[in-house]
């Protein structure tokens, strides 16, 4: 979930009595019975852990795993078939005669009918991400090179980098004007040079304005590879105004990828309103991608559209939003993210390969 409000954990063949007195240290204002014990971690998480018998591993496996509401609706759609006493959870989808649902999607499935008979399949692993995407570098706001980010994704083990830097009305985020993004420019094609089996793709992260408009003129934006368009100020539209002017940035020649469309801050700060719909769908108009973002505070578009997404025939980015290295490691967090929406491999932007990328670019240009 993007949000963890407790730990859960599920443990076979012990009792509360001796857990606690192997792992007292671990749990806080610890409250026991035979079936669970609830407490607290030492950092002041609620924890639940359950016991059972091996020979209901699977019965409580599945009961635990919930959400309560698809574990509801799961026993109603079966009512003549008894889950308990089962070992082994596939068990209870075989009896069912229903494909074994993975517990990813399970909070999902209400919302997605089709998926009690035909659940996602191929979903999107961390594994398939050939290149990564929405970065930013000294330029702006980053914390390392131009050179160092892109050695660094390289090294590890990807086929491109997608440089976009702030653009020039981030200018609390040290925004490049238009001459520092020309330069960026020429880097890029002099650092290209070196590399024969990995591409730096130029682009930039370019505020959507109040009406909507990008702040580049069309012959800067037109040089670059790729255009993601993405709101840091002015959050505080109704939503009419705040759809309309997503909208306005979607249908710009330029932009490619509309990113963290809500501007959300994980447990900081509302998103913005929008009409995720009309966004969605103006996004399927224009062939425009839309971001996760998997910095783990914003994870941003929600997982819960990623069907509409799909439905639309929208295709999905997994960016880091990286301003240092390391934190192109976060992809797995937007991974595990659009898991929960049923992303496959083949509906997600960045599981292209370098070339399969390069004509990705180059059909906008086209």
């Amino acid at each position: 979930m993007p949000v963890v409000n407790s730990i859960e954990l599920l443990v076979v063949g012990e009792n509360a009595n001796s857990f606690l007195t192997k792992n007292a240290d671990i749990l806080l204002e610890a409250v026991e019975n035979e079936h669970y014990i609830k407490g607290k971690s030492t950092n002041g998480y609620p924890i639940i852990i359950y016991f059972c018998a091996p020979n209901e591993l699977g019965s409580k496996l599945f009961k635990y795993t919930g959400p309560l509401d698809y574990i509801n609706q799961f026993v109603e759609r079966n009512k003549n078939i008894s889950f308990k006493d089962i070992d082994d959870e596939n068990q209870i989808f075989v009896k069912s005669n229903t494909p074994f649902l993975n517990p990813v999607l399970r909070d999902g499935i209400l919302n997605n009918e089709s998926w009690w008979q035909n659940p996602p399949n191929d979903l999107i692993e961390v594994e398939h991400i050939k290149g990564i995407v929405h970065n930013h570098s000294t330029y702006s706001d980053g914390i390392h090179t131009l050179k160092e980010m892109a050695d660094y994704v390289r090294s590890s083990g990807f086929e491109y980098f997608v440089i976009t830097d702030h653009s020039k009305s981030a200018f609390y985020a040290n925004g490049l004007k238009e001459d520092m993004l020309l330069q960026q420019i020429e880097e890029i094609k002099k650092l290209n040079e070196s590399y024969t089996d990995f591409k730096i793709f130029s682009g930039i992260e370019s505020d959507i304005l109040w009406d909507g408009q990008l702040d580049y003129a069309d012959e800067i934006l037109n040089q670059l590879d790729v255009v993601v368009a993405s709101v840091h100020s002015i959050l505080k539209m109704d939503i009419d105004k705040a759809t309309e002017r997503l909208i306005k940035a979607i249908e710009h020649p330029a932009t490619r990828i509309l990113g963290h469309p809500t501007g959300r801050l994980l447990l900081s700060r509302e998103g913005y309103p929008i009409n995720h719909k009309k966004v969605i769908d103006a996004c399927a108009a224009n062939n425009v991608v839309i971001e996760v973002n998997a910095n783990p505070l914003r994870l941003d578009i929600d997982w819960q559209w990623i069907p509409y997404c799909t439905e639309k025939g929208v295709k999905i980015s997994i960016n880091p939003d990286a301003h240092n290295k390391t934190s192109i490691h976060d992809i797995k967090y937007g991974v595990y993210a659009a898991q929960k929406g049923g992303l496959t491999k083949s509906n997600c932007l960045n599981t292209k390969n370098l070339l399969e990328f390069s004509k990705w670019v180059e059909s906008k240009k086209s």
